[in-house]
Formats: C-alpha cells, sequence, structure tokens
C-alpha cells in the first residue's frame, strides 16, 4: 500500500472517532503517523503550530516533537506503547517547534487498526496549552510566595478554618504566638484559644456567625497559650465564599497587642497620676490662697472684737469697731461664695442696677482696700441706663478688680473708674449681642502684664501673687459673673503702663425688677410668740442662732444633735418651727426632716447649709437659709416658712 493510500486509509478509519472526541477542541492540530512512528500527513493547521512545511516533515520521525530530556528517557516511544496497548496514550509536557521554541502540548494518540485487527497508525492531536502553562505556573509562583510570606510572618497568627470553626492551616506565627505546632493544632477547634468564661458564653460561636453572615469579625479580647497563659489579642476573621458563594471557611488573623494593651494602662495610669498632681498643686494654691485672704479677714474681724470689748469695759463707743467686724465677716463670706460659685455654676439674681450708686457706695470700702498711697479717681456720665446684673457678685468683682490694682501698684499710684454708654450692632466685632451696654472700666497706672501672663489671667488657680497671697479664682469668677449676665471681661494690659480692666454689663430691660434697697434692720412679718427648735452640732453656730431667734422674741430650745432633736421633738413638743443644720454626723439635716415629716407631716421647717447644694438625697422641698447668715435673713426665711403653705416647706 502506497503511503498516500495508507494514510487515507488511516484517516478514513479515524473519522469517526475524531469527531466524537475532539470536535469540540478549539486552536488543535492533528497529524498523521504510520505504525512505525513516522509523519504521514500533514496539514496547514499543524505547520503553523509546529513550523515544519508538509515536504519536511513526512517520513520524519515524530521524535523530532520531544525535547532531548524526554527522548533520552524514552518518552515517545512509551506514549506510541500504551496506544498500541490501550488504545489511547494522554499526556501534557514541552514539545518543540522547528526553530527550536518550546509550547507546553496536550497531545493525545489515538491508534487506529485496521478491519484484520492490525494496526494501520497513530492519530496525534495536540492542543498549544501554553498559556495555561504560564498561568498556573505563575500561580503556582504566587501561591508559593504568599506560603512563604505567611510563614515568614511571626507577629502575626494567620491560619485558616473550615466552615465549622477546625483549624485547617497555621503558620508559624500561629505557632510563635499560641504555642502550638501545626500537628498538634491543625484539625482542632479554634474555641482552644478562647477563655472559659469566653467559652461558656458562646463567644467562638458568636464570632463565627458574625463574620458569616456580615463578611468580617473584628475585635480585641484575652485569648488563652498552650500553656495556659492569656495574651491581649486583636482578631479578625473573614469568611471565605466561592464564586457561587458557598462558605469555603475562615481566614483569621490575630495579633498579640499585650503590649500595646500596657502601654495604653500605663499612659493612662500617667494620665491620672498626672491629673492627681495637677490637682493637689491647685488645692496647694488654692488653699494657700484661702489661708491668706481668711487670715485676713480673721484679723481684721479679731482685732476690731478685742479692742471692742476693752473699750466696752470702759463704757466707750465701740460701734465702728463693731462695723468693722461685721465688714470683715460680710467679705469672708463672700470669699466662701466665691469659691461655692466655682465648684457650682452659682445661679445669679438678675435684677436691674444703678452702676454709679453701686460704686459710690462702695468707695468708702473701696479706698480702705488699697491704702493711702493709692489715689481713686471716678469718671461718670451724667446719666447712665440701669444693667442687668447680680448686685452682690458685680460688688465682689469690682472689689476684686481694685485690689488687683492694688496689688500691681506696690509703690502707689492712681485707680480711675470711669463708666459709659455702648451701643453693639449686629456685625460688631465683640462677639456681645446687639443692643445696649455699659462698659464699666477699672484702670490702673501699675506693673502691667506681658502678653503670655494676659492670656492666662483668667485661668482657675493662676496667679501671678506667690504662693499662699491668692486663690488664683478672682479674675475667673468676674469672667464668669460677666458671661452669666449677658456681658464680657476685657483686659487690656502692657508692661510698665498699667492695666484696664472692663466689664461689659447689659443694659436693663424697661420694667425689670430692681435692685432692692439694703438694709441690715431685723425685719419679720410674724407677730406671734414662736416655739422655735433650733438644731446645730456646733456649739458656737447655735448658741450664736439662738441669740439671734431670742432677740427676736422668739421661745428656744436647743439640740446638739440631728438625734436628740427627735428626742426633743418628743418629749418638749410642740413646736412651731424648726430650723436645723444639715451636714451633722449620724444623722443629716434632711434625714431628720424626713424623720419629723413622719410624726407631724405639716411641720414648719427650714434647713441652713453651707453647700452650695445638697448631696443626692437631700429634700429639695425644704425651705433654705444660706450660711453664714444675718438676723434679717433669718427673719426673713422665718416670715416666709411661716406664711407660705406646708407642702413649700
Amino acid at each position: 500500500m502506497s503511503a498516500t493510500a495508507s494514510t487515507a486509509t488511516i484517516a478514513s478509519a479515524y473519522d469517526e472517532r475524531y469527531r466524537h472526541n475532539v470536535g469540540g477542541l478549539a486552536d488543535y492540530t492533528i497529524y498523521f503517523l504510520d505504525a512505525a512512528g513516522s509523519v504521514s500527513s500533514w496539514d496547514a493547521a499543524a505547520e503553523r503550530a509546529n513550523g515544519y512545511s508538509k515536504s519536511e516533515i513526512i517520513g520524519r520521525s515524530f521524535l523530532c516533537f520531544y525535547s532531548p530530556e524526554d527522548r533520552a528517557v524514552g518518552l515517545p516511544e512509551r506514549a506510541l506503547a500504551t496506544a498500541r496497548l490501550d488504545g489511547r496514550s494522554q499526556s501534557e509536557g514541552w514539545r518543540l517547534r522547528q526553530d527550536g521554541t518550546r509550547y507546553w502540548a496536550s497531545a493525545i494518540i489515538d491508534a487506529v487498526w485496521g478491519a484484520s485487527g492490525d494496526i494501520l497508525g497513530f492519530a496525534v492531536l495536540t492542543q498549544d496549552l501554553s498559556e495555561r502553562k504560564t498561568a498556573q505556573s505563575e500561580l503556582q509562583q504566587s501561591e508559593k510566595q504568599f506560603q512563604l510570606l505567611v510563614q515568614g510572618v511571626t507577629d502575626y497568627a494567620i491560619y485558616m478554618l473550615d466552615p465549622g470553626g477546625h483549624v485547617s492551616s497555621w503558620n508559624s506565627g500561629a505557632e510563635r504566638i499560641k504555642g502550638y505546632t501545626d500537628c498538634e493544632i491543625v484539625g482542632k477547634h479554634f474555641s482552644t484559644f478562647y477563655t472559659e468564661e469566653d467559652r461558656a458564653a458562646n463567644m467562638p460561636g458568636k464570632a463565627l456567625q458574625t463574620a458569616s453572615d456580615v463578611g468580617r469579625f473584628e475585635k480585641e479580647g484575652w485569648r488563652v497559650r498552650k500553656d495556659g497563659s492569656r495574651f491581649w489579642a486583636s482578631v479578625v476573621i473573614d469568611a471565605i465564599r466561592d464564586g457561587d458563594g458557598r462558605l469555603l471557611g475562615y481566614a483569621k488573623i490575630t495579633r498579640d497587642i499585650t503590649e500595646k494593651l500596657n502601654a495604653q494602662n500605663a499612659l493612662e495610669r500617667a494620665r491620672e497620676e498626672l491629673f492627681h498632681a495637677q490637682k493637689m498643686e491647685a488645692v496647694g494654691q488654692l488653699t494657700g490662697g484661702i489661708a491668706h485672704d481668711f487670715n485676713n479677714l480673721l484679723t481684721a474681724v479679731l482685732g476690731s472684737l478685742e479692742i471692742a470689748r476693752k473699750r466696752a469695759a470702759d463704757g466707750q463707743d465701740i460701734t465702728p469697731l463693731l462695723d468693722n467686724a461685721i465688714q470683715g465677716a460680710q467679705r469672708g463670706a463672700s470669699l466662701t461664695q466665691r469659691m461655692l460659685a466655682f465648684s457650682r455654676r452659682q445661679e445669679l439674681k438678675l435684677v436691674a442696677v444703678d452702676v454709679i450708686d453701686l460704686i459710690q457706695g462702695m468707695m468708702d470700702m473701696l479706698q480702705r482696700s488699697i491704702g493711702p498711697t493709692i489715689s481713686i479717681e471716678s469718671r461718670f456720665a451724667a446719666a447712665l441706663p440701669l444693667v442687668t446684673s447680680d448686685p452682690n457678685q458685680l460688688e465682689s468683682a469690682i472689689l476684686n478688680l481694685v485690689v488687683n490694682a492694688r496689688d500691681a501698684m506696690p509703690d502707689g499710684g492712681a485707680l480711675v473708674l470711669s463708666a459709659r454708654p455702648v451701643k453693639v450692632g449686629p456685625n460688631d466685632a465683640s462677639q456681645l449681642n446687639p443692643g445696649g451696654y455699659v462698659c464699666l472700666s477699672i484702670e490702673d497706672s501699675g506693673q502691667g502684664m506681658d502678653a503670655e501672663t494676659l492670656q492666662n489671667s483668667t485661668t482657675p488657680f493662676f496667679t501671678t501673687k506667690g504662693v499662699g497671697k491668692g486663690t488664683g479664682l478672682g479674675l475667673s469668677m468676674v469672667q464668669g459673673l460677666m458671661g452669666q449676665s449677658g456681658g464680657k471681661l476685657v483686659l487690656r494690659s502692657f508692661v510698665g503702663r498699667g492695666t484696664v480692666a472692663e466689664l461689659w454689663l447689659p443694659v436693663a430691660e424697661d420694667g425689670q425688677e430692681k435692685e432692692p434697697a439694703p438694709s441690715d434692720a431685723p425685719t419679720t412679718s410674724v407677730d406671734q410668740a414662736l416655739t422655735v427648735l433650733a438644731v446645730d452640732d456646733d456649739a458656737l453656730v447655735l448658741m450664736n442662732t439662738v441669740l439671734m431667734l431670742e432677740d427676736l422674741g422668739y421661745t428656744v430650745v436647743e439640740a446638739h444633735s440631728a438625734r436628740k432633736a427627735l428626742d426633743v421633738f418628743q418629749s418638749s413638743g410642740p413646736f412651731d418651727l424648726i430650723i436645723t443644720d444639715h451636714a451633722m454626723p449620724g444623722m443629716t439635716g434632711s434625714q431628720l426632716a424626713a424623720e419629723i415629716r413622719k410624726l407631724q407631716p405639716d411641720m414648719k421647717m427650714v434647713l441652713a447649709t453651707g453647700y452650695a447644694e445638697l448631696p443626692p438625697g437631700g429634700d429639695e422641698k425644704l425651705l433654705r437659709l444660706a450660711k453664714p447668715f444675718t438676723q434679717a435673713q433669718l427673719a426673713s426665711v422665718i416670715a416666709k416658712a411661716m406664711t407660705e403653705p406646708t407642702a413649700l416647706n
């Protein structure tokens, strides 16, 4: 049989099998070999794929398509032997083109038998898979690099979980952090790393459920190593799904951040220690300043009273000395109120105030406060509108600014008090609400302040007067008063040129309540004789209260504790009124009031207290009498207690 006839016979015999097996493939070539393995047919597709022309390849052994290393191990011969024995051989490997270049091919060799059962030859089907091979190689290289990367990371535990939460991979970082080798942990449930309390709360299950539902779980918490020790971990769990959304497992990354936690805790402790140190420094400055101010006041009070006692024995007039002692005590009460206002936003009693009348009424006190080496000059407009402010707090603010000016002029100087009306428009840069204001100015010719001192001057506890010579609260209190009353404090100062302090006070509205006229005379609308139970654990305060009440014409029974007062109330009554201190050991005044109401619900009661507000649980319905109090204030609160309905007491 000729070669052409033989090839035609082989092709005809293979035609049906060819269509059945390779009809769906693309980018393939097919050629035929005779029974000895030499090429017997060649088409254009084979020429394009391998580079040989038909005249160059027909009759040559198909071994020329194989690499030298494959020929050296007899791979082509084994392929034909397998095809003879099994009817087909199939493999992938490198093949050679005519120019020596290689390509990755999938090769199928089918044996073709004749009608008598003898082998006529072979049909060879090849497909160029170089691109797929390159992609696979790149993927394998990428996977290898990724594995090297994962295994090389020792600061993170990176591992996989199956859908049930069992460990399926383990990196060196996981072994370093958690202590398990891969053979010890792979296949075990990841809840092994959780604390007993977290396992009892099903935290592992909740973590996986969250990752499954939303795709990611992230949290910090305690985890357990193989040796039982705990570490603070940052944990991230990502759900891994295939293209159809089916859950394949979880990628888990754990980082030991115990050092970070310890550093945060150390920082927090340092902050607390710093805050405590700052607080203690502020308390030291505060107590030193208060001690200085109170010592000055007590010197005036004690000195005046001591001289008054001596002069009283000689029958001399002691009224000026008593007035001086009372004034010193009133200034001490004002200082206490400043402290209470600093610790709690003080509720101001804003009324219409005449600035000129207020300052004129203070002039004698101001002159005594600054001494003879400093002159005071006042410059006021002929008429000023009334302003909105708390008169007592405004007096305290003015006195504070004047004393500051005095301290800035140790060698004497001039102090000018002036006031002028000012209009503030809607686009004014003063940051005040539009309207009318009175600018009250206090100007000294003292040492002045540099820019840094001026900037810090209103900061609480900041003072330039030295330890024990000021509370550092004066200007901050003035600023607070101005802010609460709708105005503002403006300070201007230059070293060697003095300081100007301006109080911008809003003009009072028409019909606003005016400042009541001052009166020290005790007044009361209660004419009937009252029996009063006075309660206070401080003997001096109780004695003073009793004397004031008796001077008002009341019958007084005293008790030195709340429990004693309960006994007296039940054994020595009836009483018309109870005046009790609040802060007493064993039982407070508020608690005493609650017990009294159980016995007599309509009992009239007044709570005397030096606190700005009652502690939690205090009876807010009780009438309050702020300590220290004058006889006039005592009489006023008694009148209010006896005339208002009991429900308000």
